[in-house]
């Protein structure tokens, strides 16, 4: 049977790169992994013959590389694009390994992690974030610097129940000035009714980098719609239990189609504009990938943001079964609540750099950071409106003696505003203890940080308070130990989380209030991650424990394991090909609940606690070519174990399914 896969697959992959744009796949330069996996052969890109072949031009994967703001902060630097297919079938940001999450049961409908992983963030927060991952946002973006034009097309198909496409196109309009495009959409009906997502991203974006190297500008304009169907969950709580009729015939609470289809929708603009000038000695470094990278001994930088949100919930049916609270003397049919924040941005940052000439690798290298940000908020929410500020100081500081050993501080403190007094401070010490032994990472935080709008002030149709908290604290300690050479990371994180802030129920059923926990609480968090590997037999592990004196309040399993074991191989000279499977598992945890209008989850009064099984993932992966392409069966093991399972209260995770994806890149 895997052989008619594997040569179903190179019919595909065949099929999918005809011969004007025929060439072998090169490994991506500066992509992680290790040596063997699939994408990673370092074989020369053969294509592109421009007139004949006693002259013709070549362009590589290598050829197309690109930045993000992220990668500037240290200077002009750029990566390889990614052609390996290393977790490739692992498309879905709700499955990804080491950030798991629990939720309504489909993609593309609200979510929230399953480990503790707080944000590291400070300042005004609506508190909107269960469809944050289906968002693009200014880190993902990427400036590319491409000798060719460069487009590639990704489409993944699991049948109605989800589909997704995208398209990223880029080109240098002159070899220091490029501009592109990226359009993202994310469509499916779900297994339930009223499960329907359909998310839109795009963006344009643009890089200009001055001949003599010193000025670069970068821009974008971001656009998000998600639209998130809400059911509120089925009726039935003993699905798998007993002989279920078609999911689609399964009772829901809210089931409402059309234009009266309950359903949140969230929208976003973003414009963004980040200029930088090098000041004094410019030096270079060539990288790993003998990428040049520039590196500037002074640096002045303007960074400015305007960005309009949008969050709003509509239902246009009767509650006939209960999903929302019940209000004393009132019955409602229509609900429209809606909350709009506008911010515009302003950063200036000035970093200066201390380090010798000699520029074999960097070394007494001290390195300082300043900088103030100035946010302008406009916050509406039904009949409430307001405006308000925040001013925010920066300050960096960084020593590496070496190659092998670095010190860094990042020290952020709002001064001024509404939310002054909130400050986000972090410290982390490197040392590379050498390539066979590896590497230890000593990290620590403190953050103080004000209460989301959300836990504040609400004054929707179901849900209404005006609340005062303290700010929460947290103090975090943590130990890294990473061996790149045996595939080995082992990190150890301590959190002491004060006035932790949650929703809870109150006497009345699925009223919900937000509350704000008194005593301190303590949560040690362990992570292994460990690859093997056997021949063309590999086995990549990943494991989590977490242990807190509140799990009733935290409500996050103690246990959480990914496992994927592949067999990799190249069929016909010229697939690469993994043939595999994945096992996802977590101990047992009380599920939280969900609030439909305000799309927050919450500890109800009467907890369930939900059997848990693994739940496996069979696949294969394959390139030829510039086409990755995975064939995939997710949860492939329902009905020998469980029959089903639940993360969140009564709602029904998916069943399983088939799925398949390819990957295209073009670049001549």
């Amino acid at each position: 049977m895997i052989k008619r896969l594997a040569s179903g697959l190179f019919l595909l992959l065949y099929l999918f790169n005809s011969d004007a744009f025929a060439q072998r796949t090169m490994r991506a330069e500066g992509s992680v992994g290790s040596s063997g996996r699939m994408g990673q052969t370092g074989e020369r890109d053969t294509s592109l013959n421009k007139t004949s072949d006693a002259d013709s031009v070549y362009y590589y994967a290598k050829d197309i590389r690109y930045t993000t703001i992220r990668l500037l902060k240290e200077g002009t630097q750029t990566r390889g694009i990614d052609t390996t297919v290393h977790n490739f079938q692992n498309f879905s940001p709700l499955y990804q390994p080491k950030t798991p999450t629990i939720g309504l049961g489909s993609a593309g409908i609200a979510y929230r992690e399953m480990l503790f992983s707080p944000s590291k963030t400070i300042g005004f927060d609506a508190g909107f974030h269960s469809l944050d991952l289906y968002r693009l946002i200014q880190d993902s973006i990427k400036f590319y610097r491409a000798k060719s034009p460069y487009t590639e097309l990704y489409y993944v198909n699991g049948k109605i129940h989800e589909q997704m496409f995208k398209v990223t196109h880029s080109q240098n309009v002159k070899p220091n000035f490029n501009v592109g495009a990226h359009y993202n959409r994310l469509t499916g009906d779900g297994f339930y009714v009223n499960q329907k997502a359909d998310h839109l991203n795009a963006a344009l974006f643009a890089w200009y980098e001055s001949p003599k190297k010193r000025y670069n500008i970068l821009g974008d304009v971001i656009f998000n719609t998600l639209k998130a169907g809400e059911n509120g969950s089925t009726r039935n709580d003993t699905i798998f239990k007993e002989s279920s009729l078609d999911k689609k015939a399964e009772p829901v609470y809210l089931k409402a189609t059309g234009s009266d289809r309950p359903m949140q929708t969230w929208r976003q603009t973003q414009f963004f504009i980040k200029q930088l000038y090098y000041i004094g000695r410019i030096d270079s470094l060539q990288g790993p990938d003998s990428s040049a990278r520039i590196l500037p001994t002074q640096r002045v930088s303007h960074t400015l943001t305007y960005t309009r949100d949008q969050y709003k919930f509509f239902r246009n049916e009767e509650d006939l079964y209960g999903a929302f609270p019940t209000l004393p003397s009132q019955s409602f049919t229509l609900t429209n609540d809606s909350t709009k924040v506008s911010n515009l941005r302003n950063e200036f940052t000035y970093s200066f750099y201390l380090r010798g000439k000699a520029l074999s690798f960097i070394k007494n290298e001290l390195k300082l950071d300043l900088g103030i940000q100035n946010d302008l908020y406009h916050y509406e929410q039904l009949a409430y409106e307001t405006n308000f500020s925040n001013t925010m100081l920066k300050a960096g500081l960084g020593y590496r003696f070496s190659d092998k050993v670095n010190i860094d501080a990042d020290l952020n403190q709002i001064v001024q505003g509404k939310n002054a007094g909130d400050f986000l401070y972090e410290a982390n010490t490197s040392f590379l203890l050498s390539k066979s032994i590896g590497r230890i990472v000593l990290g620590a935080y403190v953050q103080n940080k004000s209460p989301e709008q959300m836990y504040e002030r609400v004054d929707y149709q179901y849900h209404s308070w005006n609340k005062n908290f303290d700010k929460s604290k947290i103090s975090n300690l943590s130990f890294l130990y990473q061996n790149l050479k045996y595939k080995l990371a082992a990190k150890a994180e301590y959190f002491l989380v004060s006035n932790y802030l949650y929703f809870k129920e109150t006497a009345s059923a699925k009223q919900i209030t937000p509350d704000q926990f008194g005593t301190n609480i303590n949560l040690l968090k362990l992570s292994l991650s460990k690859d093997f590997k056997f021949g063309k037999f590999n086995l990549d592990n990943h494991i989590v424990y977490q242990k807190t004196d509140f799990q009733d309040i935290i409500r996050t399993p103690e246990i959480y394991t990914y496992n994927s074991f592949y067999y990799a191989s190249r069929l016909f000279k010229v697939l690469y090909t993994n043939v595999g499977f994945d096992v996802r598992f977590n101990t047992p945890f009380k599920a939280p609940a969900y609030a439909i209008n305000v799309s927050q989850f919450y500890n109800d009064n009467t907890p369930l606690e939900y059997s848990t099984y693994p739940v496996m993932d069979v696949w294969v992966r394959a390139t030829l070519k510039r086409a990755n392409l995975f064939l995939k069966y997710d949860y492939v093991n329902q009905g020998w174990l469980s029959r089903g399972y639940y993360t969140v209260r009564s709602y029904p995770m998916q069943d399983k399914v088939l799925k398949f994806g390819v990957s295209w890149k073009f670049y001549n």
